[in-house]
């Protein structure tokens, strides 16, 4: 009688086991370079409200752009029993050390955003970041195909600073080659931040330097830009590329003084980010992986989204359509 009670139970038991297996969340680590700027705010709350949104449990660390303090929350949250990292490396070679540890414990790393160079990280989910060089470089090459153009980056320390600049030079070159386009200034920057560009468009106009054209890395930096066009009476006289559809980078559009920005599709990179990360934990490959890309040490499979321009004439029909930001945000 209890054998036949005991094999009774079994299914009960079986059951059980199941149902808690079901209920074993993953646990996402989300390492972050910073959130001082409006682009990184959203993307940490896409990111939590994504991941829970999806059953995930999602675990964020913001290293304000220190490389040594984003490795020791690395080790925290693999301490804490993460099933998978993602990280916006803070220093695209250092951040390496991160990826030796995560998979020292058989964590899968994705590299968000920016890609991690010289090692053996798992994913790179991003913008296509060569093109996003081309459309700024092209737009404004377009509107002024004969000038002085001013080539601002952001720091060496990001890889995609290098992408832009080679997806401007894809656009450019063939016009500076011909003489119509002269390039003034060409500088990297040490943080993707408004002073940089500020201080060095200052210097370069105290100078008695004249410039037609202004590409920069992103909205901080052409705010920067904008910033020195003001202060010596050049603003709305000059061409100004940034990206990343920040509000304050729109207004400026339709205000007239910055030309375009770019719309890189957040919520479609942060979904493609924490669904691969759920994926990789219950050990498949994430779905949509559509490239392969060379960070010096192998070919990684990638997710590469593409961006758009944004110009004071499709406002309405890009960041507002899509619900980036309202039409409230811009009064």
């Amino acid at each position: 009688m209890k054998r036949n009670l005991f094999l009774l139970a079994l299914p009960a038991i079986f059951i059980l086991t199941l149902l808690s297996g079901c209920n074993t969340k993953t646990k996402i680590g989300f390492l972050m370079d910073t959130t001082s700027l409006e682009r990184w705010k959203k993307d940490k709350e896409l990111f939590e409200k994504t991941a829970k949104g999806l059953g995930a449990i999602p675990i964020v660390r913001v290293a304000d752009s220190d490389p040594n303090t984003q490795y020791k929350q690395a080790v925290e949250l693999i301490n804490e029993g993460i099933d998978v990292l993602v990280i916006i490396p803070v220093d695209l070679v250092k951040s390496c050390e991160i990826v030796k540890a995560a998979h020292a414990e058989d964590i899968p790393v994705i590299s968000y955003d920016r890609l991690i160079k010289q090692c053996n990280v798992d994913y790179y989910i991003s913008t296509d970041n060569i093109n996003i060089g081309e459309l700024q470089a092209d737009y404004l090459s377009k509107v002024s195909p004969v000038g002085n153009y001013a080539l601002i980056s952001g720091p060496t320390t990001d890889n995609n600073t290098f992408l832009l600049h080679l997806g401007w030079l894809n656009i450019l070159q063939p016009l500076i080659d011909k003489g119509d386009i002269n390039i003034v200034i060409d500088k990297f920057s040490n943080f993707w931040l408004p002073d940089e560009s500020y201080q060095l468009m200052k210097e370069y106009f105290k100078s008695g330097g004249k410039v037609d054209a202004i590409i920069t890395g992103n909205d901080a930096l052409a705010t920067g830009a904008i910033m020195a066009l003001k202060e010596f009476g050049y603003d709305g006289k000059v061409l100004v590329a940034g990206q990343d559809a920040d509000i304050n980078a729109v207004r400026n559009i339709v205000a007239g003084i910055q030309t375009i920005t770019i719309y890189k599709p957040i919520e479609s990179l942060i979904f493609a980010a924490v669904d691969a990360a759920i994926k990789i934990a219950d050990g498949h490959a994430p779905s949509n992986l559509n490239i392969t890309v060379n960070n010096g040490k192998k070919l990684v499979p990638a997710i590469l989204l593409k961006a758009q321009v944004v110009t004071r004439q499709n406002i309405k029909m890009t960041v507002i359509s899509e619900g980036f930001i309202t039409e409230k945000e811009l009064n």
